[in-house]
């Protein structure tokens, strides 16, 4: 049976291999452990837990159903709180466990991990590149790679929604909040980060922001129709 070992030095891996014919030290190029980093947040992110629950639970194909998103508001659309309070949790844990696993080796991995687990969540390649809005995620990456800005995100995101009642604006005011929170916490490497990752929120909350200044947008529970 072979032992292999690994560890991280210089922002490479290396790997000990002890075969049959004696150990033999491999060293894995940094590039390829930053490519692994990305790939593996990427396919951890891509995972689409509102539409496995939602068909496991028999609810129908969430796609069908509401405005037609794969997050958590629109699970809530079916009735099902219970599955839209899961679909949050896992959403957000993906996110954060992708950037917890790469963060072992290195902030550079945690980085890109987190950039995998935003992407594949808005963009999965299983459902055709059409994902969801990235707020939980986003929720679970901020509290991975520096919990007081996941906190602030989250406070930011329960104000403005219990105040508000609209889950767009809550989400979209969070994530602005992210890379606010960085830059005073002197979090200056995360800050273009979570910068890029709330543009990309807002970009994808762009039907949203038409339907609120047309006065048409659903607060949280209300129904809204097909997208």
């Amino acid at each position: 049976m072979r032992d292999r070992r690994s560890c991280h030095c210089d922002g490479a891996f290396l790997l000990y291999d002890a075969g049959e014919q004696g150990g033999r030290i491999l060293l894995v190029e940094p590039w390829i452990g930053a490519l692994l980093a990305l790939s593996a947040g990427y396919l951890l992110g891509s995972i689409p837990f509102g539409v496995l629950l939602t068909r496991a639970a028999g609810a129908g194909d969430l796609r069908a159903i509401g405005s037609g998103n794969i997050g958590a508001t629109n699970v809530l659309r079916t009735g099902r709180k219970g599955l839209a309070a899961l679909t949050l949790l896992l959403d957000g844990a993906k996110g954060a466990v992708a950037v917890l696993i790469a963060a072992r080796f290195s902030a550079d991995y945690a980085a890109l991990a987190a950039v995998g687990a935003f992407f594949g969540h808005c963009y999965p390649v299983w459902l055709g590149f059409r994902g969801g809005k990235g707020v939980a995620t986003l929720l679970g990456l901020a509290l991975a790679l520096h919990w007081p800005c996941g906190l602030v995100f989250a406070g930011v995101w329960l104000m403005a929604a219990l105040l508000l009642r609209y889950s767009s604006v809550a989400g979209m005011a969070a994530a602005v909040a992210a890379p606010v929170s960085a830059a005073i916490t002197h979090q200056f490497g995360l800050v273009f980060l979570f910068l890029a990752f709330a543009v990309v929120v807002l970009w994808k909350h762009r039907a949203n922001i038409d339907r609120l200044l047309d006065g048409t947008e659903p607060r949280i529970g209300e129904k809204t129709p097909v997208a």
